[in-house]
């Protein structure tokens, strides 16, 4: 179960569990202690936040550069932040960052996805440097709401202070669009339930060391947020970073099984640099197996060094046997409970 859904699966049976007495351990127990200790916390002790400050972020050639490349190319903002194409999930024209609202099927409200382009009356024109900082790092957002982890601030809490502020200097600087949306409001218990999962951060984050390839790779498929696709638990609830086989939702609505990374036989012992670079700038395996829309497009963008770097860092993840193929027929696996192509060979 990827980790929204078990938010959303905590939430929808936290009340009824604690109202019947069966206490704290039992949710903790059944949907493991970092999903039921957030609702636990949101509901009784609040939202962390912090006050905000004065800082603004010096606009530089330097930095405008790099923030482009980051959210066009690694973080995706765009693709959620935006109406996009329904076969290649680019932002469509003049909608860039305007905002939208979205239907998810698993949840049982509509996802509202800020105006975050310059624009001041419908957008993010007339929020401060510091309140753009909170909302991508912390979680909380504008107006001192905590803000659903659907937005990846656990993942972006370890982005550092540079590439935090090349991003909110090149959010300054795209097109402002005008699009009121409607104002956030969720329905009880996810209104406490939110409370729970952003965290302060009141240390200063230093930039990674870019000359050391594996070190630059974690830092980029942290920001990526690449394991949240190609993450897995096996039937006891143990997470098996890059091991494949969660399903997630293509373009056209489909489901498939991501793929293994790790350096196991069953995944990509057999990828050199060349190979993986060429996978992702085509989007094909061996230059004919089309991979599925799922995987986003956006990262194609990425430098040579950049993808080197990826794939350094994935060479040194624990490997993990699970065979995944989309192009088998699906079957279930008794690694991961799951059903995918070579499910049984697992």
């Amino acid at each position: 179960m990827s980790r929204w859904w078990k938010i959303v699966a905590v939430i929808v049976v936290a009340i009824p569990i604690l109202i019947l007495g069966a206490g704290t351990g039992l949710l903790v127990w059944k949907f493991g202690w970092e999903a039921g200790s957030a609702f636990l916390r949101g509901a009784f002790l609040g939202a962390k936040s912090r006050p905000l400050t004065s800082r603004t972020f010096e606009r530089t050639p330097a930095r405008l550069e790099r923030g482009k490349y980051l959210l066009e190319n690694l973080t995706g903002c765009f693709a959620c932040h935006s109406e996009t194409d329904p076969e290649t999930d680019v932002p469509l024209p003049g909608k860039l960052g305007a905002g939208i609202v979205r239907n998810i099927p698993e949840v049982p409200f509509p996802i509202i996805y800020s105006n975050i382009t310059p624009d001041p009356e419908t957008g993010a024109g007339s929020w401060t440097d510091d309140m753009l900082a909170r909302a991508i790092r912390e979680g909380i957002g504008h107006d001192g709401r905590p803000l659903l982890p659907i937005m990846l601030y656990e993942v972006y809490k370890d982005m550092s202070d540079e590439d935090l502020a090349s991003v909110v200097v090149y959010l300054r600087s795209i097109p402002p669009v005008r699009n009121p949306l409607p104002k956030p409001k969720l329905p009880f218990p996810y209104n406490l339930a939110v409370k729970g999962f952003p965290e302060l951060i009141t240390r200063p984050m230093p930039s990674p060391d870019f000359s050391d390839p594996i070190e630059r790779g974690e830092y980029l498929i942290e920001l990526g947020s690449c394991v949240n696709c190609h993450v897995v638990e096996d039937l006891e609830g143990r997470r098996l970073p890059f091991a494949g086989g969660q399903l997630v939702e293509a373009l056209s609505g489909e489901k498939v099984a991501a793929a293994n990374l790790t350096p196991d036989p069953s995944g990509i012992s057999y990828y050199d640099e060349d190979i993986f670079i060429g996978v992702m700038r085509t989007g094909r395996v061996g230059g004919v197996r089309e991979l599925s829309t799922a995987m986003p497009i956006r990262f194609r963008g990425l430098t040579d060094e950049d993808l080197k770097a990826i794939f350094a860092y994935l060479q040194t993840v624990k490997p993990v046997k699970h065979r995944v193929d989309n192009t088998a027929p699906p079957t279930y696996c008794k690694l991961c409970g799951r059903t995918h192509g070579y499910g049984e060979r697992n």
